[in-house]
Order: structure tokens, then sequence, then C-alpha cells
């Protein structure tokens, strides 16, 4: 019998009792039974009327209903009455956050709240790292890093950030604190891609079967095999993973070279389209696109294009790789179909690197 069941048969036999009625919201809320714990609370409320109380579970049994409007509404009420517990400010914050208020979120989650909660940091850190606000992300992640050592979350969204910052030594070890959390596995599997560890494709898949439409699993899963030349299996990954994450650019520059790696040129261009459509100072975007054009034979546009990329990124793969395929091709689209099909398997470095690969790698990042 579980906390509500038990609290539940006693108040079938006294059901006017207040601190009964409390605790056995309570219990609801812990038990994931929102609809039960809303009965409670209407009961308490008839009883007692609006009060603080009232207010905060009404919030609590709305987070647990993932009405994160009505559970604003509520935590709004009790700050607007003065109720600044740290609780309180932190269960606003996400509230709002997850309706993709972050700006009024970023207003509570001072670093004071981030240094007296670990989930106040977490939200905080995430939130930054959306944003790209890295700075204040990496500053906020080390100071968490020291003060929530056994914070599963805390160490899990630090990783992912440091992945991002290609901060590896910090990413392994705030990993490796976060246990099975999703996210440290994520960053355990891009780590493990990093150093052609076998055990990379295992992680991502066990993350999937946990969470299907995780974004950064989806896509991770696809970089690999994208790194691995089975453009096919990459292509579905990828898409599924670029749209989840929405603005990811690497992500759809990715998905756009896997299909034309399977021979589907014509889905590449939107995929490097969708990425210029979010940024079109990304240089990825405007060499891929320089390489479909050179492959199509439109030599003036892939020349734009090419000179762009390079004018943004000097270190562009896409752009780097098309004033190559601009300097041997002449126009031929067969033979500018060969020097890309053999320029994404020349290795780059003593390690191996190919092309294919270093592009999976900014997919991963970008």
């Amino acid at each position: 019998m579980t906390e509500y069941d038990q609290l539940a048969g006693f108040l079938a036999a006294d059901p006017a009792n207040v601190a009964l009625l409390t605790d056995t919201a309570h219990a609801a809320i812990a038990a994931g039974r929102p609809a039960e714990a809303r009965a409670l609370i209407e009961r308490l409320c008839a009883i007692e009327g609006p009060s603080p109380v009232i207010d905060h579970l009404t919030g609590l049994a709305a987070m647990a209903a993932r009405d994160w409007a009505g559970a604003a509404t509520a935590f709004r009420t009790l700050t607007g009455a003065g109720v600044d517990a740290p609780g309180v400010r932190y269960n606003l914050a996400r509230s709002l956050a997850m309706q993709g208020e972050t700006d009024e979120a970023l207003v509570l989650l001072d670093d004071d709240l981030a240094a007296e909660l670990p989930q106040a940091a977490q939200l905080l850190i995430g939130l930054l790292h959306d944003r790209g606000e890295m700075d204040r992300a990496e500053t906020v992640a080390r100071i968490a890093f020291d003060r929530f050592p056994d914070h599963a979350g805390v160490n899990a969204v630090i990783s992912t950030l440091a992945i991002d910052l290609e901060d590896l030594d910090l990413a392994r070890a705030a990993a490796g604190r976060a246990g099975d959390h999703p996210e440290a596995l994520v960053t355990q599997a891009t780590l493990a891609m990093e150093d052609n560890d076998p055990a990379a494709g295992a992680l991502f898949d066990r993350v999937l079967a946990m969470q299907p439409d995780h974004p950064r699993a989806r896509v991770g899963r696809g970089l690999l095999a994208l790194s691995g030349q089975d453009a096919a299996a990459a292509t579905a990954d990828l898409d599924r993973g670029a749209e989840g994450f929405g603005s990811h650019l690497g992500s759809w520059i990715a998905a756009g070279w896997a299909h034309l790696l399977a021979g589907d040129a014509a889905t590449a261009r939107l995929r490097f389209d969708r990425a210029l459509a979010i940024d079109d100072g990304f240089a990825e975007g405007h060499g891929s696109l320089a390489v479909l054009d050179l492959l199509a034979g439109d030599l003036d546009a892939a020349r734009r294009r090419t000179a762009v990329a390079l004018r943004l990124d000097r270190e562009s793969f896409a752009g780097g790789l098309a004033a190559a395929m601009l300097a041997a091709g002449d126009g031929d689209a067969a033979k500018a179909e060969r020097i890309v099909t053999l320029a994404l398997s020349t290795p780059l470095d003593d390690r191996g690197t190919t092309i294919a690969q270093a592009l999976a790698r900014m997919g991963g990042r970008g």
C-alpha cells in the first residue's frame, strides 16, 4: 500500500480533517496522481477558504499534471502575496521556462537561488546554454560542480554544456557523477564517439530506449552512422534529431550531408536551406550549398557561395571542399561527384579522420 492509499483510507474515516487533507494531497502529488490531488485541494479550500498553503498545493498539483500555465498562476499568487521561499521561486521559474518564458524565468534564477537549490542551478545552466550565453553558463556550472557534487541533474546538465565548450575533462567528470541520467549517458556516448570507441552506439541506443525522441541521442547516433559512412542509417536519426532540436544548425547540416551521401541531393538542399533560414551567417550552410551547386553544374552560384563561406570562416569544412572542387572540377559534374566521394573518405590527419567525420563533429556542436 502506498502512502497515498494509506492516507486516503484514514481520510475516509475523518473527511474534514484539514491536516489529513493537506498530507493526502501532498502524497497524491508525490504519487503522480494530480487529479486526486486537485479534488482534495478543492475539499480543503471549501473548508478553509483560500490560503497560501492551498495556492502552493495548487501549483504543485498543476506541475504534476504538466499544466505549466496553471502552476505559474498559483506560484505568482504566492510571490505576489510576499512569499519569497526559494522553492516557490524555483517552481515559478520552472513553470515559466516550460512555457518558453525564458526571460522571466531567468530574472527569478539569480545566483543566490542557484547556490541554494541544485535544481535551480540545473535549470539556470540549461537555460543559459540554450540561449548561447556560454560565459555565464560556464561560470554557474563551475560553481555548481563544486557545490553539488552528488546531484545527478546538475552534473548531467554540466556534462552537456562541457561538450559544447569542448572541455572534455569536465564533461567526463560531470557525466561520471551523474550515473544513469540520460543527458550524462549522451555525454558518455559523445566522448566515446570522439575516441572512436565502439561503446558509443550502445550508449546512444540505451538513451533512446528510455527517451525515443531525445534530440541529442538521435543526432549522436546519426552522426555515428555518418562517420561510419552508413548514410542510409544516418538520415532517419539526423532528420528526427534536427526536428527535435529545431534551431540546432549543425544537425541540419549533418542531415543534409547524410542525404547527399545517400544520393538524395534534393533533400540535402532542403536541409542546408533550413540551416541558413535559422542563421544566414553560418559558413557551413553556404559551403554545403556550394558543393550542391557544383554537383548540379551551376559554377556561378558555387563560386558565390564558396566565397561567402570562406569569408565567414576560413576553416569551413564545406567551404574548403567546395573551393577544392572549383579548383579541380572545371565544371564537370561527374568529376565533381568523384571529388566529393573521394574527399569524404580521404583521411585528413594521422588519426584517420575523414571530412565526413569532421562534418559529423561539427554537427554535434553546431
